[in-house]
């Protein structure tokens, strides 16, 4: 049977689609905000030049075109380097041997048009505006509604995830699909639409498209894929969906708001990113740049602490861009403090139950989340890994305490939010060492400024500019090979890796301005998740 890809966003007008492209990434370069290193601990870079020179590699004349060509594997366990696998190589290296593909290579071009190889097929499953609650009205360009738009399958489109029916199943041909929606852009939106002067209506479909998608979808046929409309298992979740929190930092001070004075109840999720599952079949989709919906920083009075807090996540010190607070305060900082500490978070979903409501799970720390990938531990422990997407930040960790049940899905309910978050930091020598951010230890004490432990995870960045973390080049997805335990972390990029002043690698990674980024292999202590080293 053909192999089949689907297309899960698709632009309704065609017209307004080729007038609005060239404006399609106004948002989705959020991640790359400019700032200078934080902290006293090294890059990366530095980490693995001051090794390689240690160990002398270049000075022995290896070749190392091949290893530049993988990129740099640098692991929290040991380093595969050229002098490694130089020292590993026979005495004369077997010719390469061909690595035969099952597909049909496509000619590249110019042509914006979808091309998939011979014998694949791809079509259009669901596209923005599709209705998928029931009683939702068909997309209409031109008469788009928050309350139409609260029913609709939502802007953009980031992870995207596949579960099988029933739970549990392993079934293929139906299930649900689970979609991120991470940013809208208003020119692509709205017809005429004024970046400067946004109208509260078009604000407030904006955040009825943000936010994920739940369809319910299946196989029809040997190759196409339908979505069910009328399926119970449906829903959206938007910016202002109720949401509750959870883990050390629920009910905080700093989580607290006008409209929220518990600090448990947040209105929605926003920048939804990439994401994960647990073992037991619940969603994790991850908060990302959050800080672009935020403005006026810096009305905060100078000595109020949380004014630092808010330049080390990078929110806007005067005017957002989407000038969203010129309607809803809680987009202002000088009116509501406290709100862009409500979001950043790891949010869990069931999508097996229609009436679960999403939770933030503050236990992962309060970060730019790029992914959320969870494995269980030879200790039977989950962990969950996930980077902190901008230049010059961290890749995280985190342990629960209890272990996971697959016999009993409730008896997971708090794995993920009683356990340790750690932040990863490389040494000279191939070695790593996972650092907990737990208040009372280390810097991270109430002397230095740390209130409780609700304050390490809200300010998990300082924490890990506390602990001399190892700052990296764009922590982006983080994944788990099912067969080797490895672990494999995506650098994206650093665009200012040796500009004005920043840390620079120029031997063991050449790219001063590392446009091309690479990937951390990470060889965890006796391959146990778990372990510290």
């Amino acid at each position: 049977m053909p192999k089949q890809e689907l297309s899960v966003l698709h632009q309704h007008d065609a017209d307004t689609f080729a007038t609005a492209s060239c404006n399609q990434c106004r948002f989705a370069c959020g991640s790359l905000v400019s700032r200078t290193a934080k902290g006293a601990g090294d890059t990366f870079g530095e980490v693995l030049t001051r090794r390689l020179s240690r160990r002398g590699l270049l000075k022995a004349g290896v070749v190392i075109s091949a290893a530049m060509a993988l990129g740099p594997a640098a692991v929290a366990g040991t380093v595969r380097t050229a002098e490694a696998s130089a020292a590993a190589a026979p005495a004369t290296a077997p010719a390469q041997q061909a690595m035969t593909l099952n597909f049909t290579a496509i000619k590249p071009d110019t042509s914006d048009t979808l091309k998939v190889a011979e014998g694949y097929t791809s079509q259009v499953l669901v596209s923005w505006g599709d209705p998928i609650v029931p009683g939702a009205p068909a997309f209409d360009m031109n008469a788009q509604s928050a309350a139409a738009q609260g029913g609709q399958f939502g802007f953009n489109s980031d992870f995207v995830l596949f579960t099988g029916l029933p739970y549990g199943s392993g079934n293929t041909a139906e299930g649900l699909l689970w979609n991120n929606h991470e940013y809208t852009d208003g020119l692509m939106m709205f017809a005429g639409y004024d970046p400067k002067n946004p109208t509260q209506e078009q604000v407030d479909i904006e955040l009825a498209a943000h936010g994920a998608s739940l369809v319910m979808v299946r196989r029809s046929g040997a190759t196409n894929w339908e979505y069910d409309p009328t399926s119970t298992y449906n829903r959206r979740i938007t910016a202002t969906t109720p949401v509750t929190v959870s883990g050390p930092a629920a009910g905080d001070d700093w989580l607290k708001t006008g409209a929220d004075p518990t600090g448990k109840a947040v209105s929605g999720m926003l920048n939804n990113c990439g994401g994960g599952w647990t073992p037991w079949g619940t969603i994790l989709t991850a908060e990302e740049n959050f800080n672009q919906y935020f403005a006026n920083a810096d009305m905060l009075p100078a000595e109020d602490p949380r004014r630092k807090v808010h330049a080390r996540y990078g929110l806007p010190v005067a005017a957002s861009e989407r000038l969203w607070e010129k309607f809803y305060d809680r987009f202002d900082i000088a009116k509501e403090p406290n709100e862009p500490f409500r979001f950043g978070w790891v949010v869990e979903v069931d999508p097996y139950d229609p009436t679960f409501v999403p939770v933030k799970r503050t236990a992962l720390g309060r970060l730019k989340h790029e992914a959320a990938t969870t494995v269980v531990a030879a200790s039977g422990k989950l962990v969950v890994y996930t980077g902190d997407d901008e230049r010059f930040d961290y890749i995280y960790k985190y342990v629960s305490d209890g272990l996971v049940n697959m016999k009993d899905r409730a008896a997971n309910r708090n794995l993920l939010d009683q356990g340790t978050l750690y932040v990863a930091k490389l040494n000279d020598d191939g070695t790593g060492a996972w650092l907990p951010l737990v208040f009372g230890q280390g810097p991270l004490t109430a002397a230095n400024g740390w209130r409780n432990q609700a304050d390490v995870l809200i300010r998990a960045r300082q924490a890990g500019d506390a602990l001399s973390a190892t700052k990296m080049d764009r922590p982006e997805d983080v994944e788990v090979n099912p067969v080797t335990g490895k672990v494999y972390a995506v650098m994206t990029n650093n665009s200012q890796r040796g500009a004005d002043g920043r840390p620079t690698n120029e031997k063991a990674n050449p790219r001063a301005a590392n446009t091309m980024g690479h990937n951390i292999e990470i060889s965890e202590d006796g391959g146990n998740h778990s372990r510290l080293t």
